[in-house]
């Protein structure tokens, strides 16, 4: 019996290439089809996995009961905007599974049209984002934490340096001190540099503090 051939290749070999997508897919792309009002009416098996909800569960149930309370209702309400109007949506969404974990998925959600081009499903091709939002989390306390130092030092180096400036200027100032002046301004001298150093040494704390737990991330 002769095969039918579509693109050089033959039916059972397309059936074959399909059988491999759908591994591919079913091992890292997170898939589910659901009706025009979200009603899930099919998933696979990392959607299970990542969700934590059975397939025999989750049919029949709204995509709602994945909401995670973290975004608001007018970013579903411009998703749903985007893809009624036939458009494909894409963004990163914070999900809630059975156990009240959450995860973060890169989220492609795409129409389906009949023949004559009216939606009848919806398809959401969804990837696990978890590593990079958990990164962007580090560099964004990485960050806070510069400007802290930024403001501590602002204020901490600023004060006995603006000492030492009034003290200098008393100094250079036109009539001569008294040994005891010049004793007590060597001592708010003194004990500005003291200030100055303290602060030096908890700078440098901080700093190789911030050098261990950020040091080795890699936020490109």
């Amino acid at each position: 019996m002769t095969q039918i051939k579509m693109a050089g290749r033959t039916k059972k070999e397309l059936l074959l290439l399909l059988n491999a997508y759908q591994q591919a897919i079913d091992f890292y792309i997170i898939c589910s089809i659901t009706d025009i009002k979200g009603t899930i009416l099919f998933v696979n098996k990392r959607f299970c996995e990542i969700s934590k909800y059975s397939e025999e569960y989750l049919l029949g149930k709204n995509h709602r009961i994945l909401n995670s309370g973290f975004h608001s209702r007018d970013f579903f309400k411009v998703m749903w905007k985007t893809i009624g109007k036939g458009f494909a949506w894409n963004g990163e969404v914070k999900n809630k599974a059975s156990d009240g974990t959450f995860y973060w998925v890169e989220t492609v959600v795409l129409p389906i049209k009949n023949k004559d081009g009216k939606i009848v499903q919806y398809l959401s091709l969804r990837i696990p984002i978890d590593d990079k939002k958990n990164a962007e989390n580090e560099k964004r306390k990485y960050l806070t934490a510069l400007e802290d130092m930024l403001f501590m030092t602002s204020h901490e180096v600023r004060k006995p340096l603006t000492s030492c400036m009034g003290l200098m200027n008393l100094v250079e100032g036109e009539a001569p001190l008294s040994q005891l002046e010049l004793w007590d301004t060597i001592k708010h001298l003194k004990s500005s540099a003291l200030e100055l150093d303290e602060f030096t040494q908890k700078l440098t704390i901080f700093m190789h503090r911030m050098k261990q737990e950020f040091g080795t991330k890699n936020w490109s």
